[in-house]
């Protein structure tokens, strides 16, 4: 599915991802950790075309997606959310997830003008793409609500609704749980198992270990901007690179 071949994103003198490898298998929940500022959001904002990286390259089901813009990574299947969830607070739910579906329409300003057959035809499609999504999410009934009137939980959600509106192949999330309650953790890790369930592919950061060790297939743990290790959950709790980088000894938790 995505297959990163000696990533590196230099700024200025910093190496931010340093000859990052990796593969991520279709239909699996792949994860990323780390301590802060070790390139995690950074290795997101490269595949996602945000960033252009320094040298390597990047493969979408074998395409090489190294050098293009966002929105054209984003046609060919990669969705993303961000730590901070931005929305527009003074449209409804609905409204904002309209947008999502957009990047496969075609109506140009004649279309506009005339309110063309295949406009309206497009407006219908991402009306019924957004509905959709949200029912996925488990939102239909906020979908006439204001951003502004709803609970940070169901932001969140509206963020996988927005990704999910794109028709996505794979989607990245970044710190899906940050911020919310155990339950609402829960709630999330169950949402990333339907997704995959459905046929897509989900890589995420996060740091609510519990979550990512009882549900990603594969984790990669990067440092300093370098991948130190990569596996299993079992393989990764256990490796001594990343108990001394970023987990900690079982003495150290209770010190």
């Amino acid at each position: 599915m995505l297959k990163v071949e000696h990533l590196t994103k230099m700024f200025g003198g910093l190496a931010a991802v340093n000859d990052v490898s990796v593969v991520f298998e279709a239909g699996k929940i792949n994860a990323i950790i780390g301590p802060n500022g070790a390139g995690k959001s950074t290795f997101f904002n490269l595949i996602s075309g945000m960033h252009q990286p320094t040298s390597g390259r990047i493969l979408l089901d074998g395409v090489d997606v190294t050098r293009l813009r966002c929105d054209k990574v984003a046609q060919l299947g990669v969705g993303r959310t961000f730590q901070t969830t931005n929305l527009f607070e003074q449209a409804t739910v609905l409204d904002n997830l309209i947008v999502g579906h957009r990047l496969r329409t075609k109506s140009g300003l004649w279309d506009v003008l005339v309110n063309s057959k295949r406009l309206q035809a497009e407006e219908k499609a991402s009306r019924d793409k957004a509905r959709e999504a949200l029912d996925f999410v488990g939102l239909s009934h906020v979908e006439n609500q204001y951003i502004a009137d709803i609970t940070q939980e169901q932001r969140k959600r509206v963020a996988f609704a927005l990704a999910l509106a794109t028709d996505p192949k794979i989607v990245l999330l970044d710190e899906p749980a940050a911020g919310v309650n155990p339950e609402e953790t829960e709630g999330f890790a169950a949402l990333m198992k339907k997704m995959v369930a459905n046929g897509l592919t989900v890589c995420l950061i996060e740091h609510k270990m519990d979550m990512i060790m009882s549900l990603a297939d594969k984790i990669m743990v990067l440092d300093h901007g370098e991948k130190i290790a990569e596996g299993t959950p079992e393989q990764v709790r256990s490796n001594p690179l990343v108990i001394e980088a970023y987990l900690g000894s079982d003495e150290d938790v209770a010190a």
